[in-house]
């Protein structure tokens, strides 16, 4: 085996749309474990939205990415060499880690994975942060009621096509918004939703809800804000709840994101809006582990990865993330594993 491996660094703190150049590949030693340790071959990483706001220097939910250090990121690998009495050679882990090829993680880190289970990179995904994060979001906050009207945005995305299922699992109705005919038919065809618009090629938006959706927005689960919530705001019904989850559509703007006030709508429709990240249900993640994993096995739940094959392609497929080319959850494949059976 090779001593050198690839790590990736936040070269510079983006202005507007990120671009290549602002990471760079940094070659290191592979590290050697010290006691209570373990190395690490990475096999999948996750690209998540949430990290284009720790790109930039402000305060928030959670720390800033530092300069020219490894952007770290939920990742799964292999254990290649143990000094930990809790994990051997060949077992498959989980971690918050750097985008490297090769880590010396400490054993509070990571966590065991069982393949056998179910395929690893939905730890990744379904079962993992996206999966938690639209329960909570869903469940905790929008609390849909059967019958009503769930409407999803960033729907085909690995949070939003989460969401909508669990809303048709508690019976409601549910209109996804998405960005390509192929999503839509994605998610009409193989999720289940009872209606679904593309933005892109809406010439009305606030038309196509209203069509959408005769008897208004009970819920509405935010994945980007902009101008699509607010055409969402107009169909707002009496007691609406909002789970806000995401922002997409302002994380590249250069200045600040300026639209209509929503307080008019909120107070005339007593809407509930809340916004709220995953680490804030931390003692919950078992309950929600459950559901998800039984109703995944029942085939209630469906999911969909996008996996970009190559660690040096880890960027490219950051960046996608703003352009919509992903269905489901976007995963970079970076090896395969020298002892495990996935």
């Amino acid at each position: 085996m090779s001593k050198v491996q690839k790590e990736i660094h936040l070269a510079n703190r983006p202005e507007g749309m990120p671009s290549a150049s602002d990471f760079s590949y940094v070659e290191r030693e592979i590290p050697i474990p010290g006691e209570k340790q373990v190395l690490l071959k990475t096999l999948y990483l996750s690209v998540d939205p949430y990290m284009r706001g720790r790109m930039q220097d402000v305060k928030s939910y959670i720390p800033p990415f530092k300069l020219n250090e490894v952007i770290v990121g939920g990742v799964i690998a292999e254990v290649i060499e143990s000094k930990s009495e809790y994990f051997r050679q060949g077992d498959v882990v989980i971690g918050n880690l750097g985008w490297a090829e090769f880590t010396a993680a400490n054993e509070k880190e990571i966590r065991k994975i069982d393949p056998s289970v179910a395929p690893v990179t939905t730890h990744l995904g379904i079962l993992g942060m996206p999966g938690l994060t639209a329960y909570f979001g869903l469940l905790d906050i929008g609390q849909p009621k059967e019958g009503e009207t769930v409407v999803v945005s960033g729907a085909a995305g690995a949070v939003g096509s989460v969401v909508g299922q669990i809303a048709r699992i508690k019976g409601a109705r549910v209109v996804g918004i998405a960005g390509s005919d192929e999503k839509i038919n994605y998610l009409k065809e193989e999720l289940g939703f009872d209606e679904a618009i593309n933005y892109k090629t809406t010439d009305n938006l606030k038309e196509a809800l209203r069509k959408a959706c005769p008897d208004g927005v009970d819920v509405y689960f935010d994945n980007v804000g902009g101008e699509i919530t607010d055409a969402v705001f107009t169909q707002l019904n009496k007691f609406a709840r909002i789970p806000l989850c995401g922002a997409i559509s302002s994380y590249n703007l250069d200045g600040p994101d300026v639209g209509p006030r929503v307080q008019s709508a909120m107070i005339k429709t007593s809407a509930l809006m809340k916004g709220y990240t995953i680490g804030d249900y931390a003692p919950r993640f078992k309950e929600a582990s459950e559901y998800l994993g039984g109703w995944l096995q029942e085939g209630k739940l469906k999911y969909e990865e996008t996996i970009v094959e190559g660690f040096e392609n880890t960027p490219d497929a950051f960046l996608g993330l703003f352009k919509g080319t992903n269905k489901g959850k976007q995963l970079v494949k970076v090896a395969d594993p020298d002892f495990a059976t996935l």
